[in-house]
């Protein structure tokens, strides 16, 4: 049957010169840009829609995500699709519609009910992220209306469970840990279950699902339906072609055009030509060339049509990926029984893996394959299309050819005027005797791929993609025909394993464990990484065991394999089976089980300080979720204005003779470059400091780190000024120069400290010796590494300096410590600090990365607009953000321990060496929270030897849990390894070495508190009931034992964090209408700081007991924060800072109260009750001052406290992948008396996935010189939605009065960040299980089974090196075969 899916007859074409388009309905017309120009960088630079972000800049994090809507004048409809606008050009989008969160809805107009709803769930903190998420989500919704379902109940949707939390897969959040923001996505479902989503601010425990419908904000498709405006429905009967020789963009409407073009004297040699589809490949391969003309392919009918005949299906290249996964799963519904077709449902599967949604929706299919090609990109795509033989067609000149696909990667690289046509996809049959399917023949295929995300977004470690053409006879299966294509293993392209297939196919023998045995043995000697791919092993053992995997899905039975007998019977069953699992009866109309299971929240809120303690919304989430949030780099530049970027040392230790950029002129659009010569009279090379002093701005004759700053280019604009940098050209001279110290042992050879002032240096516990005289047994000289982690904050650094009159500087900056930039500026400069101005409203994440190291981004700014008398602005690439990041502290910890044979601990003893980085910033006081966390056990005797090595690399600087998370890991790897020699079940040694309330004083002095803040023992033992602890470990045990290729790990670990309350100041203003303004010194990070305040003041001044009193928090309002306004703002650090601006605001109410008093009182003796707004009202009337200040300072019993809390993990390991699935995590955690329960409870769900970044995911890798390699969201990967806890249980614990607290609250930001190593210990427990598996076969482990040390991260290569590289190996030699069950 020949028929066409699509019909390709081409629409009639318009052109013109003038890019047309419209954004949230508004048109725009434009004759003269820059072809080059984003989307992104035309929204936020001449629209006043700002919602749009810049995360990445590689189509990587979602922060930028707009609707396109486009008329398709084939399927006469306008079709609806994310795009990523960082990425997209905008001259691309000549004749859409473009809607970005603020087309949504707003303040003024009304919110959309998805931004009422991400606000009600508590799934906006930082907010930088929020209004991306809240467009995939409508996408997602405008795109469910169209599908033929049942119109659901008002106020739903026709989306699914499954596609609400599949919107958000490729949009990256830091803050909240994700839950949240599902159960927002999945509340517009109706297939939800109410009782699944979470804590939220619409209903309360126990109402009908009827009432819990009506309470959320009501959603009508018609009411919220896209914006696609009038002006441009005029125009849909014909498409609109750009053609500008003005703007050197080309769109040609036929093959025959695009070749005329192409040699035309428009494209003279030596033109440089762009192609352009979705430019999506610009995310990865960052493309600092300057192309003269630009061509879009995406109007050739050719290029965008889909065709079917007899042959199969040949794609456009043109077309997007989106589309081609939509047109292979029509084709399988077409002709579900056929074998062939469901091959192209599992590419259409497989191929949903690859990227991100917004990308697919731009992305190419030939561009994909083209990357492959010319760039070896490692592409799925195109390892997928090899293993089913497909062909390509290519347009080189006027020659028109068709080659196969391998062919077409074989070739030289194919030059910008060469054009790939079509890709055919062949239909697929088994082999064929006499024109009739040989008897009890089919096909099985099967694909797979290994990421540090299931759900794509991530570029694998290996792929492959195996079909196979199979028969069944009376002595078994026989392999007629097979092909096994494996890719992104570290070779340049895709390939065929093409000696193994000839093996397989060419015996003629029925499958057996030695013909299985030989196969494996030759994919290794096929499947080879070439020299220098990281994880080479790794990926050599992925191909044995996806091969291993396949072969034995359709092989003979598990007895036969064995036993090496034939099959009883010839009736072909197995092949049946085989072949109904892999085609599944129709798999388009089974639903996708949701990522996340059903989580559940527990919180106790208070009314005894109303309306502290109601989990009311987090302040100013609906305007995050709109987009109308405003960050730095939304302040509009003023006029004038420079753009900045750092040129960066890439040597660790070098003299700097001088920058070139290639010409004597300076590169387009640069205005100026500055660098430490450049420094004012007066002045100093300042550029950050610390209470340990100052740092410096810029690398002076000697750069001393690789990502130093050397000097600052100043241009027109951010791209100019981007692009100059990484055009510069650094001299360096390293003769006469010692060595540097790149590494922790380097630095000890060389006796390279910063020294730690005695006061931070911790004091021992017991006398070592003695407790190692007591023990039965002693660990000598273990060795743990800890690697860094970088902040990856939504918001890079960004700052914004603005010249003012009489010598002065107003800077905004994303900053947590504004009081301490304001000095360091002022010291740079050398003019007094009244001179200096700083003000930050709100920090797009921060994580400890926005204090210090924000410091010289603004401070260079500040140094180019004093010296310029210009404005000058900055916003940094992510690339280079984390450069110059430094991120969290490495660590190398040598330590022996000495125990009873009970388990008892009775001495710990460690080396610490804590990789500084070049300056000290705060690193004197880690050896302090490194040891605070470690104290969480009762040692017996506690000794140590720490020392902060100052190394070659970037500074090291505080990120979220500083010292503590590193220091409570260890001691869990302690109580481990103690288990493990003893053969001792880890949590009974864990509970034996609990503290008592005697010796946590002990070890922790008079910040234990009273015997009753002990809340750790009931923590421990709630937790082990709410949880079903020891059931689950029973079941482990019982799903460990019957199942060989996946083990389950289980473990419960405790904290004790201590924190440190600082100085805060307040100050608070009541205006004539009753409302209240509120300034703090603390800033908002997303950490609800804000929302506490406007509690606390509401509470406050409620004290007053007038009629209105009683709901003043709509009336509070805090504003920015002002250097120059309030003084002493000193850092937001510590997890504290809340709770003390807090404190300082209830200070100022309190003097405000007492104030009114003596006029509330002379007013009731006037009328029966007093209202609030009227009590103000003649406040002002009778000069009443209602502006007071504070300055809270803690006393010394209330500086530090203990907090406390509990985790319980579970996880499932893949042996054959290395691949950690974390199913369940239980958490209950002390608060104290909560001010917030819903904002307190996003903390620690937040810190706790933070954590599972840094245990699980996050490698923040240099090269040999120390320079960040690992600087992309390619490169690295922090948790998404589809690697948190599949169910997600939290119980914000209400211990009660705490004297020494701020209303007996507690801090939540960072000690649940340590919770996460439960993760980390559950897949040891995990792997254990393995180890003793591999054991009992015989197998030989490299160290015993049970002592080994799990690398932090605990990445997938990392688990499988401990579960076996070469188990598939082992396991055949005994005949240890897996069931079907558990290899499919």
């Amino acid at each position: 049957m020949e028929a066409e899916i699509v019909c390709t007859e081409p629409p009639p074409l318009s052109r013109n010169e003038t890019l047309v388009f419209a954004v949230n309905g508004k048109r725009f017309e434009i004759k003269d840009i820059d072809p080059s120009t984003t989307l992104l960088h035309f929204l936020r630079s001449q629209t006043p829609f700002k919602s749009v972000k810049l995360g990445c800049g590689e189509g990587g994090c979602g922060a930028c995500i707009v609707l396109l809507s486009k008329y398709d004048p084939v399927l006469k409809q306008v079709e609806h699709f994310t795009i990523s606008s960082c990425l997209t050009l905008i001259c691309s989008i000549n004749g859409c519609s473009i809607t970005t969160s603020e087309g949504l809805g707003n303040s003024k107009d009304g919110f959309h009910p998805i931004h009422q709803r991400f606000a009600g769930f508590h799934a906006s903190q930082c907010g930088f992220c929020t209004p991306g998420m809240c467009m995939s989500l409508f996408s997602a919704l405008v795109n469910a209306e169209e599908k033929q379902r049942p119109d659901p109940s008002p106020g739903i949707s026709k989306l699914t469970v499954s596609e609400a939390e599949k919107a958000i897969t490729g949009n990256l959040c830091r803050c909240t840990g994700y839950r949240p923001i599902a159960d927002a996505c999945k509340s517009f479902a109706y297939d939800v279950d109410m009782e699944d989503l979470g804590f939220n601010s619409f209903w309360r425990k126990g109402e009908t699902k009827e009432l819990k419908v009506s309470r959320l904000p009501s959603y009508s498709p018609k009411e919220h339906s896209c914006i696609y405006p009038q002006f441009l429905k005029d125009n849909v009967k014909s498409v609109m072609l750009l053609n500008s020789r003005r703007n050197s963009w080309y769109t040609p409407g036929t093959i025959q055009e695009l070749l005329s073009l192409l040699h035309s004297d428009v494209v003279q040699n030596g033109t440089k030509i762009k192609l352009v589809v979705g430019n999506t490949g610009t995310g990865y391969y960052k493309e600092a060339e300057i192309y003269d003309k630009y061509i879009d392919l995406r109007y050739i009918p050719d290029l965008s049509a889909v065709r079917r005949d007899n042959s199969g299906i040949e794609f456009g290249a043109a077309l997007s990926i989106s589309k081609v996964i939509f047109s292979l799963k029509e084709e399988q519904k077409l002709n579900s029984c056929l074998d062939g077709n469901m091959v192209f449902k599992k590419i259409a599967d497989h191929m949903e893996k690859v990227a991100s949604g917004f990308i697919r929706n731009s992305a190419s299919l030939g561009g994909n394959l083209v990357m492959a090609q010319r760039n070896y990109f490692a592409s799925d795509i195109t390892t997928l299309l090899l293993a089913v033989g497909s062909s390509v067609s290519i347009l080189e000149g006027h020659k028109h050819e068709k080659v196969t696909l391998e062919e077409f990667l074989s070739r030289p690289p194919l030059d910008s005027r060469t054009v790939l046509i079509s890709v055919h996809i062949p239909f697929l049959e088994p082999i064929r005797n006499n024109d009739s399917v040989e008897t009890n023949s089919g096909l099985l295929f099967e694909s797979y791929r290994a990421a540090a995300r299931p759900l794509g977004n991530a570029l694998p470690y290996l792929n492959a993609a195996f079909l196979a053409d199979v028969s069944c006879n009376k002595n078994g299966v026989l392999v007629n025909n097979i092909q096994l294509a494996f890719g992104a293993y570290g070779t340049r392209h895709a390939t065929r394993a093409r000696e193994v297939e000839e093996y397989l196919a060419g015996t003629g023998k029925t499958l057996s464990v030695g013909i299985l045995n030989k196969a494996v043995e030759l994919i290794k000697s096929s499947v080879i990484p070439e020299e220098g791919t990281s994880h080479a092993a790794y990926r050599s053992s992925l191909a044995v065991s996806y091969l291993f995997s396949f072969l034995f899905s359709f092989s003979n039975s598990v007895d036969y394999a064995i036993s090496g007998s034939p099959f009883d019977g010839n009736d072909g069953t197995l092949l049946e089976e085989a072949c109904k699992r892999n085609n599944d009866d129709d798999r388009s109309q089974i639903v996708r089980p949701p990522l996340l299971s059903s989580a559940n929240q527990v919180i106790e809120s208070s009314r005894e300080y109303y309306p502290i303690g109601e989990p009311i919304i987090k302040s100013g989430s609906a305007i995050q979720a709109s987009g109308e949030a405003v960050y730095v780099d939304d302040i509009p530049s003023p006029p004038n204005c420079l753009h900045g970027a750092f040129i960066n040392s890439t040597k660790p230790l070098a003299r700097v003779k001088g920058i070139s950029f290639g010409s004597d002129s300076l590169p387009n659009g640069v205005t100026a470059i500055i660098s430490f010569k450049d420094i004012p009279e007066g002045g100093e090379n300042v550029g950050s400091k610390t209470v340990f002093g100052f740092e410096p701005l810029f690398a002076d004759d000697l750069t001393r780190c690789a990502g130093e700053p050397i000097a600052f280019v100043l241009a027109e604009t951010q791209k100019y000024a981007d692009a100059a940098a990484k055009m510069a050209m650094v001299d360096y001279d390293t003769k006469t120069i010692d060595p540097p110290i790149l590494t922790i042992q380097e630095a000890v050879d060389r006796a390279s400290f910063f020294d730690v002032p005695s006061f931070l240096y911790p004091e021992k516990v017991g006398d070592f010796l003695k407790g190692m005289a007591e023990a039965d047994h002693k660990i000598l000289s273990t060795e743990i590494k800890l690697n860094s982690q970088y902040y990856f904050y939504m918001e890079t650094q960004t700052a914004l300096a603005i010249p003012d009159e009489d010598n002065c500087m107003v800077i905004y900056s994303s900053i947590q410590c504004p009081e301490f930039l304001h000095s360091v500026v002022a010291k740079c400069l050398g003019i007094p600090e009244h001179n200096i101005r700083v003000i930050t409203r709100r920090v797009g994440g921060g994580f400890g990365g926005k204090a210090i190291k924000a410091m010289p981004v603004a401070t260079a700014c500040a140094l180019a607009a004093y010296k310029l008398r210009r404005p000058v602005r900055i916003y940094l690439d992510r690339k280079t953000d984390m450069i110059m990041a430094g991120g969290r502290h490495p660590m190398k910890i040598t330590y022996t321990v000495g125990f009873k044979s009970n388990g008892k601990i009775t001495a710990l003893h460690l080396d610490i060496l804590i990789n500084a980085g070049i300056n000290p910033d705060i690193s004197p006081v880690m050896p302090s929270s490194v040891v605070g966390a470690l104290k969480k056990y009762d040692w017996g005797a506690l000794s140590f030897d720490i020392k902060v090595c100052k190394t070659n690399h970037p500074s090291k600087s505080a990120m979220r849990a500083p010292g503590e998370v590193q220091g409570s890991f260890v001691a869990d790897a302690v109580i481990e390894n103690v288990a493990s020699v003893l053969s001792m079940e880890v949590d009974s040694v864990r509970k034996r070495n609990l503290h008592t309330y005697e010796s946590l004083k002990l070890f922790y002095g008079s910040v234990a508190g009273d015997s009753i803040e002990y809340t750790l023992p009931t923590i421990w033992d709630k937790l082990a009931r709410s949880s079903s602890y020891v059931d689950r470990i029973a079941m482990i045990e019982q799903f460990n034992g019957s199942h060989k290729w996946r083990k389950r790990g289980i473990s419960q670990v405790p904290i004790v964090h201590e924190v440190l309350v600082r100085p805060a100041p307040g100050k608070v203003s009541i205006l004539w209408d009753g409302s209240i303004v509120v300034e703090v010194g603390g800033i908002e990070l997303g950490q609800g700081l804000w929302t506490k305040v406007k509690q606390m003041t509401a509470y406050a001044l409620s004290t007053i007991q007038c009629d209105g009193s009683e709901n003043l928090v709509e009336k509070v309002r805090v504003i920015q924060s002002d250097t120059l306004s309030l003084v002493q703002g000193g850092f937001t650090s510590g997890s504290t800072t809340s709770e003390s601006s807090c404190e300082a605001v209830r200070l100022c109410c309190n003097i405000l109260v007492e104030r009114l008093a003596p006029l509330k009182k002379q007013l009731q003796e006037q009328m029966d009750s007093v209202n609030w707004d009227i009590l103000i009202l003649q406040a002002h009337l009778q000069d009443v001052n209602l502006a007071a200040s504070s300055y809270y300072v803690p006393e010394s019993s209330s500086v530090r406290y203990l907090n406390y809390g509990a985790a319980v993990s579970e996880v499932e390991v893949n042996i054959l992948t290395g691949e950690t699935r974390i199913l369940r995590s239980d958490i209950i955690y002390d608060c104290g008396q909560s001010m917030n329960p819903a904002v307190d409870l996003g903390q620690i769900e937040g810190a706790f996935v933070q954590g599972i970044g840094f245990f699980m995911l996050e490698e923040y890798l240099s090269n040999t010189e120390g320079l960040v390699v690992a600087d992309s969201t390619w490169t690295y990967k922090i948790p998404t939605i589809d690697t948190i806890p599949k169910q997600f249980n939290v119980e914000v614990l209400n211990s009660g009065c705490h004297k020494n607290r701020v209303l007996s609250s507690k801090a939540s930001g960072e000690p649940p960040l340590l919770l996460a190593a439960s993760v980390h210990c559950a897949t040891r427990a995990a792997i254990k299980e393995a180890r003793k598996q591999l054991k009992s076969w015989g197998s030989v482990v490299d160290g015993s089974d049970s002592t080994f040390q799990l690398e932090v991260p605990a990445t997938m290569p990392v688990v499988k090196k401990l579960c076996g590289l070469d188990t598939v190996e082992r396991t055949r030699d005994k005949s240890q075969v897996p069931t079907r069950a558990e290899v499919v």
